[in-house]
């Protein structure tokens, strides 16, 4: 699955860069997040719920900020388990630009699943 967006925040652009380094704000801007937790620098551990249809399931992974550029840019790879339900990995390319009066995020993300959430996703598509 691929998507491209962009936002613009009320805050200059070295606010929003503290924020988008924040794990909490990176927990509220991931669906399903339930804990975010730093590990290092560079990298976070994280537990999250999806929902397909009328079957979820949890998640556990990390993700590893690469590419840095403070405070213009990064790559946020990300990958996580959730058992028999499947995995999920990707990369978002996450740019800055200061647009008066906030600052414009610009974000392109890949990414890709597989196991029983992806089945039942693709016969959901497929008998809409």
């Amino acid at each position: 699955m691929e998507m491209n967006g962009s936002r613009t925040v009320p805050a200059d652009i070295d606010t929003t860069w503290r924020a988008l380094n924040d794990p909490e704000v990176l927990k509220a801007c991931i669906p399903g997040c339930e804990s975010v937790e730093r590990v290092s620098d560079n990298e976070y551990r994280l537990t999250m719920t999806a929902r397909v249809g009328p079957v979820s399931a949890r998640f556990t992974g990390r993700i590893v900020l690469a590419d840095i550029v403070a405070p213009t840019s990064y790559t946020l790879s990300f990958e996580g388990q959730g058992g028999a339900a499947g995995f999920a990995k990707g990369e978002a390319r996450v740019t800055l630009a200061a647009d008066e009066p906030g600052t414009r995020i610009d974000y392109q993300v890949k990414s890709q699943v597989g196991g029983k959430l992806a089945q039942i996703g693709s016969r959901l598509v497929d008998g809409a």
